[in-house]
Protein backbone atom coordinates (compact mmCIF):
# COMPACT_ATOMS: atom_id res chain seq x y z
CA UNK A 1 0.00 0.00 0.00
CA UNK A 2 2.84 2.43 0.83
CA UNK A 3 4.48 2.03 -2.59
CA UNK A 4 1.20 2.48 -4.41
CA UNK A 5 0.32 5.66 -2.52
CA UNK A 6 3.82 7.08 -2.73
CA UNK A 7 4.30 6.35 -6.41
CA UNK A 8 0.78 7.50 -7.25
CA UNK A 9 1.37 10.79 -5.48
CA UNK A 10 4.71 11.32 -7.21
CA UNK A 11 3.26 10.50 -10.62
CA UNK A 12 0.33 12.88 -10.17
CA UNK A 13 2.62 15.65 -8.91
CA UNK A 14 5.03 15.33 -11.83
CA UNK A 15 2.16 15.15 -14.36
CA UNK A 16 0.47 18.20 -12.84
CA UNK A 17 3.79 20.01 -12.92
CA UNK A 18 3.91 19.82 -16.72
CA UNK A 19 0.93 22.11 -17.22
CA UNK A 20 1.71 24.25 -14.21
CA UNK A 21 5.20 25.06 -15.49
CA UNK A 22 3.91 25.92 -18.96
CA UNK A 23 1.35 28.26 -17.42
CA UNK A 24 3.93 29.86 -15.15
CA UNK A 25 6.34 30.40 -18.03
CA UNK A 26 3.69 32.15 -20.10
CA UNK A 27 2.74 34.28 -17.14
CA UNK A 28 6.29 35.48 -16.56
CA UNK A 29 6.09 37.75 -19.60
CA UNK A 30 9.47 37.13 -21.19
CA UNK A 31 10.36 34.55 -23.78
CA UNK A 32 13.50 33.59 -21.83
CA UNK A 33 11.44 32.69 -18.76
CA UNK A 34 8.84 30.97 -20.90
CA UNK A 35 11.54 28.87 -22.55
CA UNK A 36 13.06 27.97 -19.18
CA UNK A 37 9.74 26.83 -17.76
CA UNK A 38 8.94 24.77 -20.86
CA UNK A 39 12.23 22.96 -20.29
CA UNK A 40 11.21 22.33 -16.69
CA UNK A 41 7.85 21.03 -17.95
CA UNK A 42 9.72 18.68 -20.28
CA UNK A 43 11.69 17.38 -17.30
CA UNK A 44 8.46 16.83 -15.38
CA UNK A 45 7.10 14.86 -18.32
CA UNK A 46 10.19 12.66 -18.27
CA UNK A 47 9.75 12.21 -14.53
CA UNK A 48 6.14 11.17 -15.09
CA UNK A 49 7.32 8.58 -17.60
CA UNK A 50 9.81 7.30 -15.03
CA UNK A 51 7.10 6.84 -12.40
CA UNK A 52 4.89 5.14 -14.96
CA UNK A 53 7.61 2.58 -15.71
CA UNK A 54 8.23 2.03 -12.02
CA UNK A 55 4.54 1.54 -11.30
CA UNK A 56 4.31 -1.04 -14.07
CA UNK A 57 7.44 -2.88 -12.93
CA UNK A 58 5.94 -3.12 -9.44
CA UNK A 59 2.62 -4.36 -10.80
CA UNK A 60 0.76 -1.28 -9.64
CA UNK A 61 -0.54 -0.56 -13.14
CA UNK A 62 -1.63 -2.91 -15.91
CA UNK A 63 -0.09 -2.93 -19.37
CA UNK A 64 -3.34 -1.47 -20.71
CA UNK A 65 -3.22 1.42 -18.24
CA UNK A 66 0.42 2.10 -19.07
CA UNK A 67 -0.24 1.99 -22.81
CA UNK A 68 -3.01 4.60 -22.53
CA UNK A 69 -0.84 6.95 -20.50
CA UNK A 70 2.21 6.34 -22.68
CA UNK A 71 0.23 7.44 -25.75
CA UNK A 72 -0.46 10.77 -24.10
CA UNK A 73 3.18 11.21 -23.07
CA UNK A 74 4.42 10.23 -26.54
CA UNK A 75 2.12 12.83 -28.13
CA UNK A 76 3.06 15.55 -25.68
CA UNK A 77 6.85 15.22 -26.00
CA UNK A 78 7.12 16.46 -29.61
CA UNK A 79 4.48 19.11 -28.92
CA UNK A 80 6.56 20.50 -26.06
CA UNK A 81 9.68 20.45 -28.24
CA UNK A 82 7.84 22.26 -31.05
CA UNK A 83 6.52 24.84 -28.63
CA UNK A 84 10.01 25.33 -27.22
CA UNK A 85 11.40 25.90 -30.73
CA UNK A 86 8.60 28.34 -31.55
CA UNK A 87 9.43 30.60 -28.60
CA UNK A 88 13.18 30.21 -28.94
CA UNK A 89 13.70 32.82 -31.62
CA UNK A 90 11.17 35.42 -30.60
CA UNK A 91 12.63 38.72 -29.49
CA UNK A 92 11.24 40.51 -26.48
CA UNK A 93 8.76 43.21 -27.36
CA UNK A 94 8.35 44.81 -23.95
Amino acid sequence: MFAKNTMGTQMVRSADSVGANIAEGVGRGSYQDNKRFVRIARGSLNETQHWLRRAYMRNLLTAEQVDKLKLIIDELKPQLNSYLKSIGNVSEKE
